[in-house]
């Protein structure tokens, strides 16, 4: 069967269980995308389209108003600070590329969708949850390639220089997702794995779950080019016919359920207190303590006044800081965070302003919104840092 020529966009097409599949490859920031993607449902003949989309990121790309919704008290009780502030460092990337390309990116998902809706076709959004795949990869990442993606994600996302050619080449023949994780995804087998070759699989379960539904003849399936190659692979693997491999997929790993770091950490404040009294008695142990809670608090607060906070909200890092390495569920970002959103409640326009405040890394400062979710990440930063060299301080009176 020979393709259509949609705008010089790469086309394939595969039939499974009686439904026409065509897959048209599309580059998230590219105009004759867009261009391709109308002409393909111009020419008729779909009875679906089919988009790489999840639910949050096309409510976003056809609600934007959604964003003005966000509740940054049930965000810090969820403990989603890390997520918001990951997803809102993503639209500043493809903020700026939007600036400097002309393009909204996503404009060929975007249209795909409004177009099926307007036509009254079937639209059916294939793609995995941001969140889910953004957590699931940092799940298989060690210690130290946890540091080194997040320190090149925080630095790409929020830089306020211009994209480079090599970067835009890479976005018209890849995955958004994946360069937003730059070379450190193609270097990452584990980040690989999650962010391009789970999702081809799960793209092509839920488009096989189609056949669920009498009238689905043919389908149109609008996805980054970089996917084209794997989810025709993954259409024609039977075993992705099973529905349980998209609930496999959407399968969040499980924290263990013995916190070893906050166990880690009371062992070794208890064994230093007895090794104190040992040494020195109640005394030593006393300064041992004390300087525990010295480094850490001190090491809390640092982060607090870097992202300048409310005196009240580094006072309350201060006091949180040595306690909170304890305790698994509650962080020193997360109480002081907290402090500073009841002491600077985000006005409605911070949130009108969010998203151009977030494209320049000054305006995440400049922001209140913006500003406690760095408030949050600095002062955790300053006492996971404080938290070493108080062990190394300890472990130097020992020797």
């Amino acid at each position: 069967m020979s393709l259509p020529d949609f705008a010089g966009q790469p086309v394939r097409q595969c039939t499974v269980n009686g439904i026409i599949y065509t897959l048209l490859g599309t580059a998230h920031v590219s105009v004759k995308s867009l261009e391709a993607v109308k002409a393909a449902i111009d020419d008729g003949g779909f009875d679906t389209i089919a988009v790489e989309l999840d639910a949050n990121r096309h409510r976003q790309l056809t609600q934007p108003d959604a964003l003005y919704k966000l509740d940054i008290f049930q965000i810090i009780k969820e403990d989603k600070i890390g997520l918001v502030a990951a997803n809102l460092s993503l639209a500043a990337y493809q903020r700026r590329l939007a600036e400097q390309l002309g393009i909204e990116p996503g404009a060929e998902l975007k249209a795909a969708a409004q177009e099926a809706v307007a036509r009254n076709l079937r639209m059916a959004l294939i793609d995995r949850d941001a969140g889910i795949t953004l957590k699931r990869s940092w799940s298989k990442l060690g210690f130290f390639k946890r540091g080194q993606l997040a320190a090149g994600l925080g630095a790409s996302l929020i830089s306020s220089d211009d994209i480079g050619e090599t970067e835009i080449e890479q976005l018209k023949e890849g995955d958004m997702l994946e360069s937003s994780f730059g070379e450190f995804a193609k270097q990452t087998p584990e980040l690989y794995e999650s962010i391009i070759a789970e999702r081809d699989r799960y793209m092509a379960a839920k488009l096989l779950q189609l056949h669920t539904h009498s009238d689905v003849k043919q389908v149109l399936a609008v996805v980054g080019a970089g996917h084209l190659a794997g989810l025709e692979r993954a259409l024609q693997d039977p075993a992705n016919m099973d529905a349980a491999v998209i609930a496999d997929l959407e399968t969040l790993p499980t924290k263990s359920g013995i916190p070893w770091f906050s166990l880690f950490i009371a062992l070794f404040l208890i064994g230093g207190f007895a090794w104190g009294i040992h040494e020195g008695g109640m005394k030593m142990a006393g300064m041992l303590l004390l300087q525990w809670a010295l480094i850490t608090g001190f090491g809390g607060m640092v982060g607090c006044i870097a992202a300048r906070g409310h005196w009240l909200s580094c006072l309350a890092a201060f006091i949180a800081s040595p306690l909170t390495p304890l305790h698994p569920a509650l962080s020193s970002g997360m109480v002081s965070a907290y402090v500073e959103a009841k002491l600077r409640k985000p006005t409605y326009e911070d949130l009108l302003k969010l998203k151009d405040d977030t494209v320049e890394i000054s305006g995440w400062w400049k922001n209140r919104f913006a500003r406690i979710l760095v408030n949050f990440i600095l002062t955790n930063s300053g006492t996971a840092l404080a938290v070493w060299i108080a062990g190394a301080a300890f472990f130097i009176k020992l020797g």
